[in-house]
């Protein structure tokens, strides 16, 4: 599967501080560990709609940290996946009279289009689960042959994952047993399901069944696991472990946990990630933005409807990654204000300094990627006169390298 088209990032001058990043598994902010090269997996859509802000929120919130790791001079590998088969997505196609597979197609397309509109950089490997199925199956086999994994007696030829399995199953989310199972039973999993070992075990390879796609492989008949496929993906793509696994806070538990336990198994490593880091919803006049709600606001539909998608990045990035925020028309407003301000300033033959400025943005972001803080710094910047010549052209540079906004 390919991926969207890479974004240019503009050079800009001086050494940024070290990137320090939200941890769900020690609820801490903390600097990423001290190396040339790293290795980031945020887990991607399951195409069954249009991307919404919530979407774009994630996928921006991971897109500033990879900005910040390249102004460092850093290398990265960036993998995401689209879960290109699964329940929502059958159920979606069944309810629209479609072919699952062209619905999969057309959605996947457009979010390369939101994503390149939002001037989002692309992932160095964007894999689907229905070209990695041998390379999943490989994988719940070995945790079938280790012991790991199991299969139900109820002749479904569904396997199991035992989460006896990892000693230190629940330490990336840190929620007790009442409040994953609550969020289990909520997010797709079946803690019912009677022939289980423990109720929190996720399924793996669900069997074959009449009027489904499945696939014939070394571990039977079926289809995958959502949590499986991402714990393949990310080792093949980027190895035994990684520095960051991003995604929305909905994603902590369980599926964070759970793709976690499945790659730390597979290998015998932990922890499998240096950091787990997740961003906030974001909702619509006060109520969370949801497919079920019916309350989306989508990417695709701003872009139509004449909005510039750097408001739109503006919008989302005036509040902090992991606090769940509202989007209304007050906060597009906003941004397109702000906007047209930046753009007026930079523009201007005589400005403040650029360097102290961006030297201070830099310390905004390098801060758990503080962008409300960042945007403050440059309205101030913008507000204020000065003799600098060449000064809007530096900082409009390094707000493009740094947010991602192009002025």
């Amino acid at each position: 599967m390919h991926s969207w088209p890479d974004v240019v990032v503009p050079p800009i001058p001086d050494n940024p501080p070290a990137l320090r990043l939200y941890d769900s598994s020690s609820d801490t902010v903390r600097p990423l560990a001290d190396r040339g090269e790293y290795r980031i997996y945020v887990c991607g859509i399951t195409p069954y709609d249009a991307t919404h802000l919530g979407h774009a929120a994630t996928y921006l919130a991971f897109d500033l940290a990879i900005r910040q790791l390249r102004d460092a001079g850093k290398t990265v590998h960036y993998v995401q996946n689209v879960t290109d088969i699964d329940d929502p997505l059958l159920e979606r196609a069944e309810a629209n009279g479609e072919d699952w597979q062209d619905l999969a197609r057309r959605e996947t397309d457009l979010f390369r289009e939101d994503m390149t509109a939002l001037r989002v950089l692309p992932p160095e490997r964007y894999v689907g689960a229905v070209e990695s199925m041998d390379l999943v199956a490989d994988a719940v086999n070995k945790l079938l042959e280790s012991g790991a994994a199991y299969r139900l007696a109820d002749g479904t030829n569904d396997v199991y994952y035992d989460t006896d399995a990892a000693p230190k199953f629940g330490y990336v989310s840190q929620y007790d047993e009442a409040t994953m199972l609550g969020f289990f039973a909520e997010r797709g999993g079946d803690p019912e399901r009677e022939g289980k070992r423990h109720a929190l075990d996720p399924l793996l390879w669900r069997g074959i069944r009449d009027g489904e796609p499945s696939w014939s492989t070394v571990v039977g008949e079926g289809r995958p696991g959502w949590h499986i496929e991402c714990a393949a993906i990310a080792l093949d793509g980027l190895g035994d472990t990684i520095d960051i696994q991003g995604g929305g806070s909905d994603l902590r538990f369980p599926h964070h946990e759970m793709s976690t336990a499945h790659a730390e198994t597979l290998t015998g490593l932990t922890p499998f990630a240096g950091h787990y880091s997740q961003a906030a919803m974001i909702g619509l006049d006060g109520e969370k933005m949801s497919k079920s709600k019916g309350n989306l606001v989508l990417v695709s539909v701003l872009r139509r409807d004449g909005v510039d998608p750097m408001a739109v990045r503006v919008g989302l990035l005036a509040g902090h990654y992991r606090q769940d925020r509202d989007w209304s028309d007050e906060v597009l407003h906003a941004a397109l204000d702000r906007l047209s301000a930046w753009r007026a300033a930079v523009a201007r033959d005589n400005a403040p300094e650029a360097a102290p400025v961006i030297a201070a943005i830099r310390e905004r972001l390098a801060d758990d990627l503080d962008t409300p803080a960042a945007l403050r710094i440059i309205d101030d910047w913008a507000s204020t006169s000065g003799t600098a010549e060449g000064a809007g052209v530096q900082l409009s540079t390094a707000i493009d390298a740094l947010l991602g906004i192009a002025l």
